[in-house]
């Protein structure tokens, strides 16, 4: 019996022939990455009795939650981790640059066949380059400090084939929370998912990043796209490497595997306050928004922006909302200068942001007032997410988020067309 993609790599990155699901492993990932949070993971590394980090050049920190820092205590913490990595000489990036998941795509720092660890729940995202790539906790990320090694469970697989041809306006955010409104926000508890099938193959390496990011979403240890030539090449010029691809055995044996055809699908909304609450645009339609937040590390690349831009076709931002436009990374930030992107959001009406992640998590630039109605592009809607308990968050895709913004209600983007 052939095995699936998570065995074969977690066996390969232990020194074991093979491994089955269930089995501990123990074994040391190519890449381990922290953010804000490396300030309270050194104060747990400093009780370990390890005085350096036992390699350091495995290791990044870069800082994106709170940027800058918006109060004494971030300000007195980003001080801490500038300190430590430079004691430690451990690879960093600075505020600025951009949001962590997106960072570590751009400077080629993960990618096929390689295991990567962070200590955020949406490290899945470098899935999509054909990477095992998880998020674990702060202990965790210290105890990798020290030795270099962790203990990680083999899990089962699910395996996701997508078929259809998307319509006009329907994009990988909406594939992504139609599965998770299908298979629930524990539909994929500690699994592996594979994503698979002509529809994903035919997307952009920003789309596929969609998928992967958002699998935490639904309980997922990871997830996982084939690399194929649309990562290779978005990785020539970053990464400076080669690289081992691990891909499953045809004949792998799979927890479950579920086929969707998405050709007839309309764009989604994750309602409050689940992200596996979801509804096609059409049940929501005219829900009056006083926010629409476009950007995060789900959607705040260049794609997101010219999405977002095309379905608000000229039109200004309404009258009592707010726009706040988040890039992904300085490198997306730049290029959408140059492009005339964020001129034309400007003039709209549009607050264009630092890359970071602020709003997202209800640290700054953007917290939601009590009662407030807020239409983003992120991944979560947690009651109490982005600022008050009695606020509430929508969850779709650019192209919603760009007809919203310009109606003041939740609007289908293809009426607007």
């Amino acid at each position: 019996m052939g095995k699936t993609f998570a065995e074969k790599i977690l066996a390969r990155k232990a020194g074991l022939v093979e491994v089955v699901p269930g089995q501990i492993v123990e074994v040391t990932p190519d890449l381990g990455m922290s953010h804000d949070n490396a300030a309270a993971i050194r104060r747990i590394f400093g009780k370990l009795g390890v005085e350096k980090v036992k390699e350091p050049k495995r290791f990044v920190v870069i800082l994106d939650h709170v940027v800058p820092a918006s109060q004494v205590q971030y300000a007195e913490n980003h001080k801490e981790i500038r300190e430590f990595v430079r004691e430690q000489g451990i690879r960093f990036f600075d505020v600025g640059r951009g949001i962590c998941h997106q960072v570590v795509v751009e400077e080629g720092l993960v990618g096929p066949g390689e295991l990567a660890l962070g200590s955020d729940s949406h490290t899945t995202t470098y899935g999509a380059l054909g990477a095992f790539a998880a998020g674990i906790g702060r202990s965790e990320m210290a105890a990798l400090w020290a030795t270099s090694k962790l203990w990680l469970k083999v899990p089962t697989t699910l395996r996701l084939e997508l078929s259809g041809r998307l319509p006009e306006l329907v994009t990988a955010k909406d594939v992504i929370l139609h599965l998770i409104g299908k298979l629930g926000a524990d539909g994929a508890l500690y699994r592996a998912v594979e994503f698979a099938g002509p529809l994903v193959e035919g997307l952009s390496m920003s789309e596929r990043l969609v998928l992967t990011n958002m699998v935490a979403e639904m309980g997922a240890k990871n997830g996982y796209i084939a690399p194929d030539e649309t990562t290779f090449s978005y990785l020539g010029g970053r990464a400076g490497r080669d690289f081992e691809p691990v891909f499953p055995d045809p004949d792998a044996a799979y927890e479950q595997v579920l086929k969707f055809d998405l050709s007839d699908l309309a764009p989604q909304v994750a309602c409050p306050h689940t992200v596996d609450n979801v509804v096609p645009v059409s049940q929501v339609a005219g829900k009056r928004v006083d926010q629409v937040l476009l950007g995060t590390c789900t959607n705040g690349r260049l794609e997101d922006l010219r999405l977002a831009l095309k379905a608000m076709d000229g039109r200004p931002v309404a009258a009592g909302v707010r726009m706040l436009v988040l890039p992904a990374s300085r490198e997306v930030w730049v290029k959408a200068a140059e492009e005339g992107l964020l001129k034309r959001f400007a003039e709209a009406g549009a607050l264009v942001l630092n890359p970071g992640c602020g709003p997202c998590l209800g640290a700054h630039q953007g917290v939601l007032a009590p009662g407030e109605v807020c239409l983003s592009t992120a991944n979560r809607n947690f009651q109490g997410r982005m600022g008050s308990p009695e606020a509430e968050i929508y969850l779709a895709s650019p192209a919603v988020a760009g007809a919203t913004a310009v109606t003041g209600v939740i609007t289908d983007p293809r009426s607007l067309a």
